[in-house]
């Protein structure tokens, strides 16, 4: 899942966006000699991501012989450009796609190191407005002093001829879609919210659609790893953004530089079962804050003598009552709070503990007061809704990648309904709602085509794999397990909450990623910090 960028990290990893658009995302897979470079072995179970020729192809030439033209781009000191990528590289010459680029060149003192390109995740975050408003300003002095701050909007995304499907008054009423249906009406009315946004996407660009995946972005970064004149590829992706540098390293192992992965994705898990441990994900995030919560003394959940639980029970029940009638919430234009809103604000301010003082305001104003705005606010910023009501394109990509990049975790409602035991096992505040999200994927216009792999990256450099202990979007045993499958992988832990550790206040885990690149010293496999 993923909303808006803060000024300390990026809340992006949405295998989920908001309660209506939970899928997977992993990397498009064809033959086993396929223009995607996987593998089958059949003993070995998912197939393997497979290397790509070191020999660029004589097609690709005039791509990696490029000369970017930069210009300035507003923000003081960043320079702007546009990259040309093939739309399709199976087929270079049908076509290109631009790709927008934003740099800001080292500034000293010390050595020139190269380039350091940066991915806040999403998929669908903008990389570039995450390199303007935190990496070129926020990284650590000293890493801005050595390297080129660089990123580029992945194709589809923002400023690269990004995918729209609705426009702002369809997205409202789409964002308040039950997803928690009753009865079958209220089934047929979400599965046809499904297909109207689905529509909207294919009646836009469907060629484009067909060429959004992973694997053709991580494509696109190394054209722009040799255009920038960098024998190899420096790299720190948070969230989605650890599977997109995965997948990097995959295919193009012997240009892999220093490459940091910071809640980490596991590219092995199909779908539904990637939902699922999301969804337990937020539970444990949840029972966090819930611990926390209910110490204070303005906790509207419960007091000193009520358990994580039954301040689950009890925030499951106020859904229920927004469920049947929403509340007011200040809206200029009229909405009210509902249950799918609601919730979404609340998984908001998971990503991040700073947010909890806000989410236990916001709740109380709700559930004792009717007055939705706090939740609200919450919501907007997680679904990138602007104050007049226009909405980024974030929702679009990420729906774009994602059901691009993996078959659908549902196809049909009794699917959903088949596996809705399981969900809120996983969680009995947000499992419900988290299941039915899960079924978007099964209306979209262009097939699937991906699958789940593993990534070895065999002859990388070393790669750090960074994991937190009670990250709601991307659980830590996701850190383990690309860890596992990376060969040159060193697990880094930060025993803590709130999504990716990199920048966060850990003095252990900045300085150990610091020394990594700035002195290419990785650390320890298995270090911990707190």
């Amino acid at each position: 899942m993923h909303t808006r960028r803060t000024h300390r990290r990026s809340r992006t990893t949405r295998i989920g966006i908001g309660l209506l658009a939970a899928v997977g995302l992993l990397v498009p897979a064809c033959s086993s000699e396929g223009a995607s470079g996987m593998a089958r072995s059949a003993a070995e179970g998912p197939v393997a991501l497979a290397a790509l020729p070191r020999a660029t192809p004589p097609a690709l030439s005039p791509y990696y012989g490029q000369k970017l033209k930069w210009r300035g781009c507003g923000a003081p000191g960043f320079q702007c450009a546009t990259l040309k990528a093939p739309l399709d590289y199976a087929k270079p010459s049908g076509g290109d796609i631009r790709l927008a680029v934003a740099r800001k060149k080292a500034t000293g003192p010390g050595g020139r190191i190269g380039s350091l390109l940066v991915n806040p995740g999403g998929p669908g975050g903008s990389a570039v407005d995450y390199l303007q408003a935190y990496a070129g300003v926020g990284y650590p002095a000293e890493v801005r002093a050595r390297y080129d701050m660089v990123a580029v909007d992945p194709r589809g995304v923002a400023r690269s001829e990004p995918v729209e499907c609705l426009d702002g008054r369809e997205m409202d009423t789409y964002t308040q879609t039950d997803v928690t249906p009753d009865h079958e009406r209220e089934t047929e009315t979400l599965v046809g919210a499904y297909r109207t946004f689905a529509e909207g996407c294919g009646a836009d660009a469907p060629g484009l659609l067909r060429h959004v995946s992973t694997v053709e972005a991580a494509r696109d970064m190394d054209i722009l790893r040799a255009v920038l004149g960098d024998r190899k590829l420096n790299f720190v992706g948070a969230s989605y953004g650890t599977f997109l540098g995965a997948t990097y390293a995959g295919l193009f192992p012997d240009r892999a530089g220093r490459l940091v992965l910071d809640g980490a994705m596991d590219p092995s898990l199909p779908a539904r079962r990637l939902n699922l441990e999301q969804t337990a994900g937020f539970e444990t995030a949840f029972q966090s804050f819930a611990k926390d919560c209910v110490r204070r003394s303005d906790c509207p959940l419960g007091g000193r003598n009520t358990t994580p639980a039954q301040a689950g029970k009890n925030l499951k029940a106020f859904f229920d009552k927004l469920d049947r009638r929403p509340v007011p919430a200040g809206d200029a234009g009229g909405r009210r709070l509902t249950e799918s809103l609601a919730t979404t604000g609340v998984i908001a301010a998971m990503y991040d503990e700073s947010a909890w003082e806000q989410l236990r305001e916001s709740l109380t104003a709700a559930m004792k007061e009717k007055d939705g705005a706090g939740l609200l606010v919450l919501s907007d910023s997680y679904y990138e809704r602007d104050a007049d009501g226009g909405y980024s394109n974030l929702m679009f990509a990420n729906a774009a990648v994602n059901c691009l990049d993996l078959p659908a975790a549902f196809n049909s409602p009794d699917e959903v309904r088949q596996a809705l035991p399981a969900f809120e096992r996983a969680s009995p505040v947000f499992g419900e709602g988290l299941a039915w999200a899960s079924l978007n994927c099964a209306y979209w216009p262009v097939a699937p085509s991906g699958e789940p792999h593993r990534i070895k990256a065999a002859g990388a450099s070393p790669i750090i794999v960074v994991g937190t202990t009670r990250d709601p979007a991307t659980p830590y045993r996701w850190a383990k397990s690309l860890a596992a499958q990376l060969s040159s992988a060193r697990l880094l832990t930060y025993e803590g909450d709130g999504h990716t550790a990199y920048g966060r206040g850990s003095a252990c885990v900045d300085s150990t990623i610091n020394a990594y690149l700035l002195r290419g010293t990785p650390p320890q496999d298995g270090k911990r910090c707190s």
